[in-house]
């Protein structure tokens, strides 16, 4: 799904000159697909956080938090670029991503829950 939902995202900013409620959208889908465990979808948010891309803004704490998310779910990918994001990252950045993704990971278990 990372590749597909790259293109589409890149296909939809094309077609719709680059209109942000349209990218906003599918950065929604993503958001739902990363709450329910896609792992695919947590490695997009990554990357489209590391590049600012996608209607993302560039934020690299955004981008090692859901590579994180990602790595520890098995995505090998995500893994590497965690390490490659961390690398320009201070001790301090680091420790508030990794805090987020844990609040990320409270958030949704008991949204689940909820369901």
């Amino acid at each position: 799904m990372a590749q597909t939902w790259i293109k589409l995202v890149a296909e939809t900013e094309a077609s719709t000159g680059g209109d942000s409620a349209a990218t906003d959208t599918l950065v929604a889908t993503c958001l739902a697909a990363a709450a329910a465990g896609d792992m695919d979808a947590l490695f997009d948010l990554g990357v489209a956080f590391s590049t600012g891309s996608h209607g993302a803004p560039c934020d690299m704490i955004e981008a090692h938090k859901w590579f994180n998310l990602a790595a520890v779910g098995g995505h090998e990918e995500a893994a590497i670029c965690r390490s490659e994001v961390s690398d320009d990252m201070t001790a301090r950045e680091i420790a508030e991503a990794q805090r987020r993704a844990r609040e990320w990971l409270r958030a949704t278990r008991v949204d689940s829950r909820a369901a």
